[in-house]
């Protein structure tokens, strides 16, 4: 929750180049999706609070998903642990993948209502859906589309949480053992910094295309005939590729950089530090 207050504008701004890229893509216009273009049309309609619309809905999926998945990792790493206390590449890979299967499944409909609400000022007038905060959107949500849709776009969710947590939470456990190994150190702040700066690029660049298609599929509506203009995953990922391109599933990599990598690496630090306070209290 520390990590999304800090980090929250570039959310937005990401979500925005992602919806920007697909409506150009679309019309066939001409536009420009780099962040400071974006940020600065934010700015301009919302002024500073829209950087930070939906943040109620931010805290509810760090409350549900992150908690998740990183207390059933930090859970299954540790029943991992071999008599030596070491964990092997293939279990922490198990178990990151694990946490973010089960975690993403848990926190999906808070993800959704932060999905909706970040792009709703980008729809029509009058095809606003107008959340007035995340339980609004919740029974809303179940009342006007029903319980199951509160999953809605809960594949992609599934798959870029597997990969997320895959890139992210095997690589900095792997990281911070090499470093000390290297260094002849037990888990200094450097050693913790570093890896955390290599799991923040390498979930960044994995997760991305997962994330756009994500957010494509949750903010959908249907048309005038009651059609969607996604059928699933699948059809989603071959119309993106076919109008924008495959580099377009990594549009606004840079921004998501700038949104994951910082926010793991707050995320994973603050986690260590709360795991060693926990254990020196206990003991």
């Amino acid at each position: 929750m520390t990590a999304t207050c800090v980090i929250q504008p570039v959310d937005m701004i990401k979500v925005r180049i992602q919806i920007k890229n697909e409506q150009l893509a679309k019309s066939g216009q001409k536009g420009s999706v780099s962040p400071f273009t974006v940020m600065n049309e934010i700015r301009q309609s919302h002024g500073i609070k829209g950087f930070y619309k939906g943040l109620d809905s931010a805290l509810a999926r760090q409350i549900f998903y992150t908690t998740s998945r990183l207390g059933i990792y930090k859970t299954l790493f540790d029943k991992a642990k071999q008599p030596d206390g070491t964990v092997t590449g293939v279990n922490k890979a198990l178990c990151a993948m694990t946490a973010g299967f089960l975690g993403s499944l848990i926190g999906n409909p808070a993800d959704l209502a932060l999905i909706r609400m970040q792009a709703d000022t980008t729809l029509p007038v009058e095809e606003r859906r107008n959340y007035k905060n995340v339980f609004d959107a919740f029974s809303r949500i179940v009342r006007e589309e029903g319980t199951l849709s509160l999953w809605r776009g809960c594949q992609p969710t599934v798959v870029r949480a597997v990969v997320l947590n895959l890139a992210m939470l095997a690589p900095y456990d792997e990281a911070k053992e090499r470093l000390n190994k290297m260094t002849g150190t037990k888990d200094t702040m450097s050693t913790r910094l570093i890896a955390s700066a290599i799991a923040g690029f390498l979930s960044s660049f994995c997760s991305l295309p997962f994330d756009n298609i994500k957010t494509k599929l949750q903010k959908m509506k249907p048309d005038a005939q009651g059609q969607l203009p996604y059928r699933g995953l699948v059809d989603c990922f071959r119309k993106s590729i076919a109008s924008e391109g495959v580099t377009g599933l990594w549009v606004g990599f840079p921004t998501y950089y700038f949104r994951i990598a910082p926010h793991a690496m707050i995320t994973l630090l603050i986690q260590d530090y709360l795991t060693n306070l926990s254990k020196k209290v206990t003991k």
